[in-house]
């Protein structure tokens, strides 16, 4: 079963927690056991897990990313935007997670983040619902 979530970025750079709109997808899914598939299909745009409580830490991972790839460098994609291309390549374009009892399995305070790097820009995140069939 697969579903599409739409996300409206209002940065250049943002994690935009995605969290409630996968449960949603999960929940309209019906598949109580099985895994959840991510896929943003953008060259420009990542996806990541991580704490979605404090936001100072979302705050530090963009700060971190911005050291590592700089914004302005000796890149040779002159669109402009080749930073966008390496931070999302850091952090992939997928994410695999457990669905148990009809809910995502993520720890106490996990989130999902759809990691925008050429905003602010419409995206969309696909999401593919697996039921486990195992004994069945």
């Amino acid at each position: 079963m697969q579903f599409e979530i739409q996300v409206s970025s209002k940065a250049k750079a943002e994690l935009v927690d995605i969290t409630t709109e996968v449960q949603r997808c999960i929940r309209e899914s019906g598949v109580q056991e099985g895994i959840c598939v991510l896929f943003v299909p953008h060259t420009t745009a990542g996806l990541t897990v991580n704490e979605n409580w404090d936001p100072s830490v979302k705050a530090d991972i963009l700060a971190v990313l911005d050291r590592l790839v700089p914004w302005q460098a000796s890149y040779r994609h002159t669109e402009g935007n080749a930073a966008a291309h390496v931070k999302a390549s850091l952090l992939g374009a997928s994410q695999t997670l457990f669905i148990q009892n009809g809910k995502l399995v993520l720890g106490t305070w996990q989130g999902v983040f759809l990691a925008e790097f050429d905003g602010p820009r419409r995206r969309e995140v696909l999401v593919r619902i697996l039921a486990d069939t195992e004994g069945k």
